[in-house]
Order: C-alpha cells, then sequence, then structure tokens
C-alpha cells in the first residue's frame, strides 16, 4: 500500500491534448509509483465543478483553437475557485494554453481577445504568419537546473508583476522571442510552451512538481536519486 496520496486534477483532459501534452501526467504517475505515491486522476472538464479542497495538483493541457474557446468559456465558471487554489499554493503543471488562459487574456488566430481567469498576471498576444518551432533549452538559475525540450507555438507571453520565468532561452525562442524568458513559476505554478511533453527529457523537474506537493500535503520530499530512470 502507498504511503501518500496525490489527488490530481487533469483539467479537460477529455479535450486538451496537443502534441501528446498528457504524457506529463504518464510520467509524474510513473515517478509517483517509484516514491510510494498513490497517484489518482479525475479528468475535470466542462460543465463539471471545481473544487479547490479535492486536489492535490492540476495537470492543465493545451489545446487547437476550437476546443481552447469552448475551455475558454467554461473556465469562467471554475474562476474563483482556482484561483482560490493557486493563491493557498496548489500545485500547477499548465501547458501552452493552459499556461495562457490562467492569465489576463490571449490574442486568437483570428485577433479575437479571449478571456483567462485573470489568476496570474501574464497576457499573451498572437503572431502573423509566425509560430515558434524546434528545439528548445532553458537554464533555471534558481535550481541550477537546464531543462531540454520542443517548442511549437504561435502564441507570445508576456509575463506579470510577481512572476518568475521558469527559464532563461539558451537555445530557441521561448515565451516571446524577445526578452529570453520561457514559461512562468508563480507560488506553486509552472507553466511552459515545452511540448512532447516537457517532462520527458526533465525527471527533475518532474520531480520538483512532485516534492512541491508532497511538502505541502506530507512535509516530505524526495530526491532524485530515490527515481529509477
Amino acid at each position: 500500500m502507498a504511503t501518500y496520496n496525490l489527488r490530481v486534477c487533469h483539467l479537460y483532459g477529455n479535450l486538451l491534448n496537443t502534441y501528446g501534452d498528457n504524457g506529463n501526467l504518464l510520467l509524474l504517475e510513473f515517478y509517483a509509483k517509484q516514491l510510494g505515491i498513490d497517484f489518482s486522476i479525475d479528468i475535470v472538464s466542462i460543465y463539471e465543478e471545481f473544487n479547490a479542497d479535492d486536489f492535490d495538483l492540476i495537470f492543465f493541457g493545451g489545446g487547437q483553437d476550437y476546443e481552447q474557446v469552448i475551455v475558454s468559456k467554461d473556465i469562467q465558471t471554475k474562476k474563483q475557485e482556482l484561483t482560490k487554489y493557486i493563491e493557498d499554493d496548489g500545485v500547477v503543471l499548465a501547458i501552452c494554453g493552459g499556461f495562457q488562459l490562467l492569465g489576463e487574456y490571449y490574442i486568437g488566430a483570428q485577433g479575437e481577445k479571449i478571456e483567462g481567469i485573470h489568476a496570474m498576471p501574464h497576457y499573451t498576444l498572437s503572431q502573423d504568419n509566425n509560430r515558434f518551432i524546434g528545439d528548445i533549452e532553458i537554464y533555471n538559475e534558481e535550481f541550477d537546473e537546464t531543462y531540454l525540450g520542443f517548442e511549437n507555438h504561435n502564441g507570445t507571453t508576456f509575463l506579470g508583476e510577481g512572476e518568475k520565468p521558469l527559464g532563461i532561452v539558451k537555445k530557441g525562442y521561448g515565451n516571446n522571442g524577445k526578452d529570453q524568458t520561457e514559461g512562468v513559476v508563480y507560488k506553486n505554478v509552472i507553466g511552459s510552451y515545452f511540448h512532447g511533453p516537457l517532462l520527458a527529457k526533465n525527471k527533475n523537474l518532474a520531480l520538483r512538481i512532485l516534492n512541491m506537493a508532497t511538502e505541502k500535503k506530507y512535509n516530505q520530499t524526495f530526491s532524485l536519486t530515490d527515481l529509477k530512470d
């Protein structure tokens, strides 16, 4: 029997899974089992209630424009509880569209302004006839860690007050191709444009996410030596 239990919300998991983003949950579950953590996943989707007290970790992936517009409307009904969860140091991993929707707004492919939930102060604009595509490498100075992956996004995101980047771009484009930032860290929220999925090449980051959740719930953390490849 597992010593620990993490209750995981896969936010809109039946709608948002661009470029295999759901693989992040598979990797977290794989490593959680090695650490003796029971990793129970529930999808919370459109027309369903989200309760901040029900979960220890949220995964929020990205999708195509059609699905994201549907999600952007429904998520307003979950705004209060999601904001409460985030401000109470709830752990979130948000990729691409999920990252964007936690912020103020993003501009869609047709120039329309699509509201986020305003839980975080970043915002996202749209490029004209261009995408940021390719391998990416970023460096997180706080943890002295390098993260490798692949990016493919039209949006250009600009961080706001109180937000830090997940890393500084060493190769690739990052959030906007201008300020060398990639992703976001705010409280226990991690957002990124890495697809493919993000955690496939970054076991140290997967452990960090699990540790944020187990430290908050159990005052317990683990080390990389506890994990197998």
